[in-house]
């Protein structure tokens, strides 16, 4: 069914250009939409027309109209007014409600299409007899993207992301869930990765009256059965950019590095490497000066010099604390093998700190 709000639209501009009034009723002559006030008076009317068989009639003064799709009636067009050609300008109004349902339904069908493929809830012989159906490009590069909106919506981002894509038909632009707008991007010839990075900025551009918003994407595929793999990946590249990379707007699967495999580990696994590193203490019990030496030292790839000079320290202080770190926990993270340890049992810590906070 057509929104109400694009029928008054559509209805309002048709009583501006022909000075009439007009309003759409349903079937048990509820008003959808109407120009005028008194249109309710028109209920029973509009019901014993519905069940006539008659396409249109005169009735109580005004002119009405079926709207018909698919040979079943799915409004009543009712039109008043003082024109010689009022049952012209009907039909045609009627026919022009007759093809905004079906713009809706194709809409609607690939809507559901799109749903189901980046579920993966379709078997492959399904999706190419659907696509084939519905029109859409088999063999494409696409790219899924995911922008999370966040919980306090206002209805209006989808129509946000689709003004970004110009209303583009190939591209889809649907959502799955009430956080997240899906982006079934389909990539031109020559797009590359830096064409999808600035997409994903203009998207977020759009967003900056309402607060932020990320928006993550997986790999280019080249058919329609790998969407759901690029959704996915979008999808993990969107939760691991939050442990990880929470300063990021945009974050790319393929840009994930060692988080994605940390992501991926289970968490009693995750605690024995922890407790096997860091016996009883936590690296969540550093103090914010031990904390900030060692993102520097990994900043400046275990540049003692340069790490001092950002942290405007003497060299020798810098060298005391690694040193108190080391014996506090048996790591020199000037060892390159004692530093990729410390490192990678940090971004642990943050993947479970972050899961138990979710969970």
């Amino acid at each position: 069914m057509i929104s109400n709000q694009t029928l008054q639209k559509t209805v309002d501009s048709l009583s501006q250009m022909t000075k009439m009034d007009f309003a759409v009723l349903d079937p048990d002559g509820g008003i959808a939409v109407s120009t005028f006030p008194e249109a309710k008076e028109y209920s029973s009317e509009a019901v014993a027309f519905f069940e006539s068989t008659a396409e249109s009639q005169v009735l109580s003064g005004a002119q009405f109209f079926k709207v018909i799709d698919e040979g079943r009636t799915e409004y009543i067009l009712i039109v008043r007014g003082e024109a010689d050609d009022l049952t012209t300008i009907g039909k045609i109004a009627a026919f022009q409600l007759e093809q905004l349902l079906v713009a809706y339904k194709e809409r609607f069908d690939k809507d559901n299409f799109v749903k189901n493929l980046l579920l993966d809830n379709l078997l492959l012989v399904d999706i190419y007899n659907r696509a084939k159906k519905l029109h859409v490009d088999i063999e494409a590069r696409r790219v899924v993207m995911i922008v999370e909106t966040g919980e306090d919506k206002d209805g209006d981002e989808l129509d946000r992301v689709r003004n970004v894509f110009g209303g583009k038909k190939k591209d889809f632009v649907t959502a799955v869930d009430e956080r997240n707008i899906i982006v079934v991007k389909e990539l031109l010839q020559n797009e590359t990765t830096e064409d999808i990075e600035k997409t994903a900025a203009v998207i977020v551009d759009a967003f900056k009256d309402k607060g932020r918003v990320r928006v993550s994407y997986g790999t280019e595929v080249a058919d329609l059965k790998g969407v759901s793999r690029s959704y996915k990946e979008a999808g993990m590249a969107l939760d691991v950019g939050k442990i990880f990379f929470a300063d990021r707007d945009v974050i790319a699967y393929s840009q994930l590095g060692i988080g994605r495999l940390i992501y991926q580990l289970p968490i009693p696994l995750c605690k024995m490497f922890i407790e096997e590193i860091f016996e009883k203490k936590s690296p969540s019990e550093f103090d914010e000066e031990t904390l900030t030496t060692i993102n520097k030292f990994f900043e400046n790839s275990l540049n003692v010099s340069e790490t001092s000079r950002q942290l405007y320290i003497h060299r020798n202080t810098l060298v005391y604390r690694l040193d108190k770190l080391q014996k506090s926990t048996g790591l020199d993270l000037r060892v390159f093998e004692d530093a990729i340890t410390f490192k990678i049992a940090l971004m642990v810590v943050e993947y479970m700190n972050y899961m138990q906070d979710n969970i």
